[in-house]
């Protein structure tokens, strides 16, 4: 152990002699070591997924210890999680002994500019005691500035409003700072003026939201050049962890307090920044040498996770970014199995084939907690869900509730449990002002007292209330309209298809308007959420069997300390470790989702490419990827493409499996992973276009299972073995006759589709 007091500036002979043979550094490998050791002026540790990072940061602060370079008041060092700072401390702790709890400046962005602000709270125009406020007060302050612009906030909802402030606030962007168009752009250009007063609405509570702990702390270091000059002289060394998630406001926080000695530690990786929907900027990575001329660059490579077959496939992947630094993971490790590549006929058969290998896994010893289902959207979920529960296989999904358990899908199963059951009141309750229809609680409390007193459902006492005068007129007719929706549906049930009625019921309802307007991150998952419901109710003869489904579903109990397959998206994986990862999903318009290549072009795309790196790079062991031949999308069938991920995979290091349905349909339709357009050169490809078209063809019925046709990936197709005026057959396109030949590219006139481009891979004689 060594003393934390430590201060002085050089070395002693025995201090250099105690540093050379620690223990501390003997455990690190060379590149490891340049993180540790090189601590003057800036410096980038570019660290691989499984490279061994936190242990650089902590060695790092307990090497700046040892040496007496700082005391360990006079470090301060930022992580982005809580679980993350106390991870460090305790790494630390492990190294330096006690006294650990010395170093004060160790926790998240928003930590440690709450104690700066606390300090200084006056001149920001505070107290030091002042609130932080949760969501639920946001949401609330922000509504009294909607009633008092006179705003409707069913059109413009106060989450919408606190997702955009939080989005300018992410930017460092006071309200006088905020683009004028981008001001306009909420509640008919009123976004600027309520942002405004809810900023003055916060100073009068002596109150700050979590975006304005950044916010202010900016504006301290700017107006208070004398505040920023303290922090200078006290910060000897400053260490930031995953630094490729930085915010505009943190970057613009850090570029600030760093001025001083310029002693600083960035640790990060920019192929695994996937939080853009959030606020990362991967940039702010990128231009680390720009920022901190003469930085030094350290890039740990050596990983100590995974195999080789599974880093060779990642690093391959990641290598079709432009906006990357660059580096290549390797292992001195065992090459082991090649990641698998399996094409199915739809979700069901996906799901199936996954929990057949599980119990395949299981009966060889593997153990279920090593085990991870990593979807892209979280409606995928539902799939394996419901084939686990079959099976009996326990799982857990992370990050969020179980599908049947979402918010959203509660709400959808109330309503329909209305339609259903009269008599069924706690599904009532909870939908009668969802959406927000000013049915309050003294509307609901009289409700209640007749229902009591009566004997009656509470539907039957808002039928009888709404002919009384007990209710105040305005309420009275929302909830009369309301009553009759619900006896309107329940008739409709009886002549139409059930999974049909939940469309109408949500539609009508309001409901699913709510979150279309909803302009949140999580509002158009909920979207996909409630659409997979429907779809799910498609399985079953009626809805009082689907009902039954989902009570059983919701009975299933988790033993208490059991082994479980995770499930989760694969933006709540980064971090964790499986010795068995499953990719289910890899199609066009899945992943990379439509959406990220709509709103972001190449960017969405390239973040999009991050997060299948970090998919990949979560397996130990083995990574398995899965695509499906037809998917429903939007409430349609449609035949799907192959990620175009699955085309940048290396032909050396996966495997292309043959999936059941493939042997069982024969010659029946064909679909190759190889001969997919190579996207590297920008989103807006012919395949891409190509995917986009499949979207807006209506579909009938599922396209043909794929047959995999050798093992090839990422190998240019072959001239068009086509000529001028040959017939083909498309699978999706169906026949038609060349026009033109360009190379593999061909021009079709389609008897039923019109002339297409499509690329020869794509086509069979006719």
């Amino acid at each position: 152990m060594f003393p934390l007091s430590s201060a002085a500036p050089s070395l002693s002979q025995q201090a250099q002699a105690y540093v050379q043979g620690a223990r501390y550094l003997a455990a690190l490998n060379p590149e490891q070591r340049a993180g540790v050791e090189t601590l003057d002026g800036p410096v980038l540790v570019l660290a691989g997924a499984g490279t061994g990072k936190t242990r650089v940061l902590t060695t790092r602060i307990a090497h700046i210890l040892a040496t007496g370079r700082a005391r360990a008041y006079e470090i301060l060092a930022v992580t982005f999680t809580n679980k993350a700072a106390r991870e460090m401390r305790e790494r630390v702790e492990a190294l330096v002994g006690e006294g650990v709890e010395a170093i004060q400046w160790l926790g998240t962005f928003h930590a440690i500019s709450a104690k700066i602000l606390r300090r200084h709270a006056e001149l920001v125009g505070l107290k030091p005691n002042f609130t932080i406020l949760d969501t639920d007060d946001q949401i609330r302050l922000l509504k009294q500035a909607l009633k008092a612009e006179n705003i409707d906030d069913k059109r413009w909802p106060a989450r919408a409003l606190a997702h955009q402030i939080d989005a300018w606030k992410n930017r460092g962007l006071s309200p006088a700072q905020v683009p004028a168009g981008e001001a306009h752009s909420f509640a008919n250009g009123k976004g600027g003026v309520l942002y405004a007063l809810y900023q003055e609405r916060l100073k009068i509570l002596n109150a700050v939201d979590f975006g304005d702990l950044l916010l202010e702390s900016l504006r301290l270091f700017r107006e208070r050049p004398d505040v920023l000059a303290e922090f200078h002289r006290r910060f000897k060394y400053i260490l930031v962890d995953e630094y490729q998630d930085t915010n505009t406001a943190q970057y613009l926080w850090l570029r600030l307090i760093a001025q001083g000695r310029r002693n600083l530690c960035c640790v990060g990786d920019d192929d695994q920044s996937v939080y853009g929907w959030r606020g990362a900027e991967v940039e702010n990575i990128l231009r680390f040498e720009q920022d901190f001329p003469g930085a030094k660059i350290v890039r740990l490579e050596r990983n100590y996770r995974s195999t080789g077959h599974i880093l060779a496939a990642a690093s391959h992947l990641i290598a079709h970014n432009e906006g990357r630094l660059g580096k290549t993971l390797f292992t001195d490790g065992a090459l082991g199995d090649k990641p698998t590549v399996t094409g199915v006929w739809d979700s069901e058969e996906e799901a199936r084939a996954v929990g057949e290998e599980i119990e395949q896994l299981q009966r060889r010893g593997h153990a279920l907690e090593e085990i991870a289902i990593l979807v892209r959207a979280s409606f995928q979920m539902r799939e394996f869900e419901e084939r686990f529960i079959t099976l009996g296989l326990p799982y857990r999904v992370i990050g969020g509730p179980r599908f049947y358990e979402r918010a959203e899908i509660r709400d959808a199963l109330a309503y329909l449990r209305c339609v259903s059951s009269p008599a069924d009141d706690l599904a009532f309750e909870r939908i009668v002002n969802t959406p927000k229809r000013g049915l309050g609680d003294a509307t609901l409390q009289l409700l209640h007292e007749y229902a009591r007193r009566e004997s009656v459902p509470l539907t039957h006492a808002a039928r009888v209330l709404t002919e009384s005068e007990e209710i105040r007129p305005k309420p009275r007719a929302t909830l009369r309209g309301f009553i009759d929706d619900i006896e309107r549906w329940r008739a409709l049930s009886e002549t139409k298809p059930h999974h049909e009625l939940a469309e109408t019921v949500l539609e009508e309802s309001g409901y699913t308007d709510m979150w279309r307007e909803e302009k949140t991150p999580d509002a158009a998952g909920r979207l996909e959420n409630l659409k997979e419901l429907v779809r799910a109710m498609e399985e079953f003869p009626d809805l009082s069997a689907f009902l039954e489904h989902v009570s059983l579903v919701m009975e299933v109990d988790e033993a208490a300390g059991s082994e479980r397959v995770s499930i989760m998206t694969l933006h709540g994986a980064k971090g964790l470790e499986f010795e068995t990862v499953f990719l289910p999903g890899w199609e066009e318009g899945l992943f990379p989702h439509q959406r990220s290549l709509d709103d972001n072009g190449r960017a969405g795309l390239e973040e999009e490419r991050r997060l299948a790196y970090v998919g990949l790079t979560r397996a130990k062991r083995r990574a398995k990827i899965f695509f499906a031949t037809n998917r429903r999308i939007h409430g349609l069938w449609q035949a799907t493409m192959p990620s175009r991920f699955i085309d940048e995979l290396p032909a050396a290091n996966v495997e292309v499996v043959e999936s059941a349905s493939a042997s069982q349909y024969g010659a029946y339709g064909v679909s190759r992973f190889a001969g997919l357009d190579r996207y590297s050169s920008g989103y807006d490809t012919p395949g891409w276009r190509r995917a986009k078209e499949a979207k807006s063809q209506p579909q009938g019925k599922r396209a043909a299972p794929p047959i995999i046709e050798g093992r090839v990936l990422s190998k240019s197709t072959a001239s068009a073995p086509f000529e001028k005026g040959a017939r083909v057959m498309h699978l999706k396109f169906g026949p038609g006759t060349v026009q033109e030949v360009d190379g593999d590219k061909l021009s079709v006139a389609f008897d039923h589709a019109g002339t297409k481009m499509v690329k020869a891979a794509f086509l069979e004689r006719g």
